[in-house]
């Protein structure tokens, strides 16, 4: 771009107006310039590689020195689409506006008029305002715009018809090849997210650019990893995170303190399980950039969602894991049905071995802060109700432990999998059989119109509909076969994958942070409810209640036993 012919001029930056203007203007020369992009990139580059705005400011300038036009005022919009952002809701069209009423200017120029807007129903009537107030409207592309006739108004609306709908065109395409891109597996711009780093793998744009793609980076994934960890494994929240890593001295990209805003957009990025997102669209699973695997995300994606206010009835993972209590969040009250809350009291009674004796209980928040009426206790003990659903937990986790695979398949699956797939075969057979029934009978009924058979077509036509009927029904008993053969095998892989996670969790439980044993605790249980003398009901997540009532693995007999043991 050529800018040596060009003159610079000194704006003062508030009003837009000029400093330095030349002590006599000739009438009717006075020119207000508008600059428009429609996004911040554009600031930088157009499609002919030019500095988008600059580019605009230094045809307008050439432009009016030509035509022997003073420029008085320059006002310039950022990132301001035309096609969505209303005249209304742009402040420098309106203060264009205001500096017409006041007599200010006499011509507004435009590098184009689409920089006036792209808004069919709007932008002509715009331009219209202008020159209605005396401003002649000039773009250096495309001339003056008039409104002596009424071929000038049609012009102008077709005009900006015309801008509207390529607006429209352009965001269509744009969204397209986004999609795409996105779909085949190619990063489509933006920051590089913490965890990974940007490489050049010979891919350009239309410009024959050289644009990024994403590759992990080595020293930041350890923290990545760290940090769905404790979310998963610990059911520690954003904020926890944020002070473990600072505390940890382990700093963001920045060098600087983790927020938990950051922690918390982490944890719901798709992308660290390997997937590229663009909208609605998302890519296959991409290896090269997995950094957390499939289950270790979804178990954080289902903990975010059961923690979030809209869920808070239905908790399946603990509200927070700070403290000594097991059942925090998912214990209640088995009379009036309130929440029980963690309250410790005694710290100021009386002393045991030298030191304060401090009681920790859950209590029933209808009985403590008398919101209503309760007939149960007011308390339980915390280490005695813990421990009774410890023992149970462990009853649970002991019978798992037990048992292995293949039993669980067999005594689930195998016997009622083994009868549908001889069902299945039989069904096939008889198809097959009357398929090849109805294409002989179809073959006779030639010779039947020939004489040459020894039934009539009328008999044979019956046969035929008779035996259509039954191919079709076999047809559909295979169908309904397969896919009940098909639920059966998916049933069997769930109880497979949940025998697998139970087995997981029984073989760390003992050893766990009570952190992690509350975490595991909310994915095996649903809710607890107590009521006087610590009698429990305990209503288990339905897969793991579906997977313990296929093993016939009785619960109840384990909480009378763990109740026994702690009375």
């Amino acid at each position: 771009m050529n800018t040596s012919s060009v003159t610079s001029y000194v704006f003062d930056k508030t009003t837009g107006f000029r400093l330095d203007l030349p002590d006599f203007i000739e009438p009717g020369t006075r020119v207000l310039c508008i600059y428009r992009v429609s996004t911040g990139k554009q600031l930088y580059y157009t499609e002919n590689n030019e500095a988008d705005i600059p580019m605009q400011r230094i045809r307008c300038r050439e432009f009016c020195e030509n035509k022997g036009w003073t420029i008085v005022c320059e006002l310039q919009e950022e990132g301001i689409s035309g096609h969505k952002v209303r005249a209304e809701n742009r402040d420098k069209i309106q203060l264009a506006k205001q500096y017409a009423k006041q007599s200010k200017f006499d011509i507004l120029v435009v590098f184009m008029f689409d920089r006036l807007g792209r808004i069919a129903d709007e932008t002509p009537f715009v331009v219209e305002w202008f020159v209605k107030n005396g401003i002649r409207v000039w773009s250096t592309q495309e001339g003056e715009q008039r409104f002596e006739s009424h071929t000038d108004k049609l012009t102008n609306y077709i005009r900006f018809w015309q801008a509207d709908g390529e607006s429209e065109k352009i965001s269509i395409r744009t969204a397209n090849s986004m999609h795409i891109l996105t779909e085949a597996g190619c990063f489509t711009g933006g920051i590089c997210p913490y965890g990974y780093r940007f490489v050049h793998t010979g891919r350009t744009n239309k410009k024959k650019q050289p644009v990024n793609d994403l590759a992990v980076c080595e020293e930041e994934a350890p923290i990545v990893r760290m940090i769905f960890r404790l979310a998963a494994d610990e059911g520690y929240g954003a904020q926890r995170i944020a002070n473990h890593l600072n505390g940890h001295g382990i700093k963001n990209r920045a060098g600087k303190n983790w927020h938990p805003a950051t922690i918390q957009a982490m944890l719901k990025n798709i992308l660290y399980s390997g997937v590229l997102r663009s909208g609605a669209v998302r890519s296959e699973p991409l290896d090269e950039l997995r950094i957390i695997d499939n289950k270790t995300f979804d178990t954080v994606k289902n903990m975010l969602e059961v923690r979030s206010r809209k869920n808070q009835t239905i908790r399946s993972a603990p509200l927070n894991t700070r403290g000594n209590s097991l059942l925090s969040g998912f214990v209640f009250c088995g009379h009036c049905g309130a929440r029980l809350c963690v309250t410790t009291s005694g710290k100021n009674g009386r002393k045991r071995d030298g030191e304060h004796s401090i009681r920790t209980r859950y209590t029933c928040q209808t009985k403590s802060r008398t919101h209503g009426a309760c007939d149960g206790q007011t308390g339980y003990t915390v280490d005695k109700l813990d421990d009774i659903v410890n023992r149970i937990l462990r009853f649970i986790f002991s019978r798992v432990r037990l048992m292995n695979r293949q039993e669980v398949l067999e005594i689930c699956c195998q016997n009622d999998m083994a009868e549908k797939r001889a069902i299945f075969k039989k069904l096939c057979q008889d198809y097959t059989a009357a398929e090849k029934n109805y294409q002989r009978l179809t073959a006779e009924i030639v010779n039947a119109l020939a004489g040459q058979s020894a039934f009539s077509p009328e008999v044979l036509s019956a046969a035929i509909e008779d035996s259509k009927g039954k191919c079709a029904q076999l047809k559909n008993a295979v169908a309904e076969m397969e896919q009940e053969l098909n639920k059966q095998e998916h049933y069997a892989e769930e109880m497979a994958r949940q025998y697998d996670e139970l087995l997981d969790w029984a073989t760390a439980y003992n050893s766990a942070s009570m952190s992690a044993k509350k975490v595991i605790a909310s994915h095996v249980i649903e809710r607890v409810d107590v009521r006087r003398g610590y009698e429990l009901n305990i209503k288990l997540n339905m897969s793991v209640e579906q997977f313990l009532s296929g093993l016939d693995i009785d619960l109840e007999a384990s909480v009378s036993a763990a109740q026994q043991a702690t009375a």
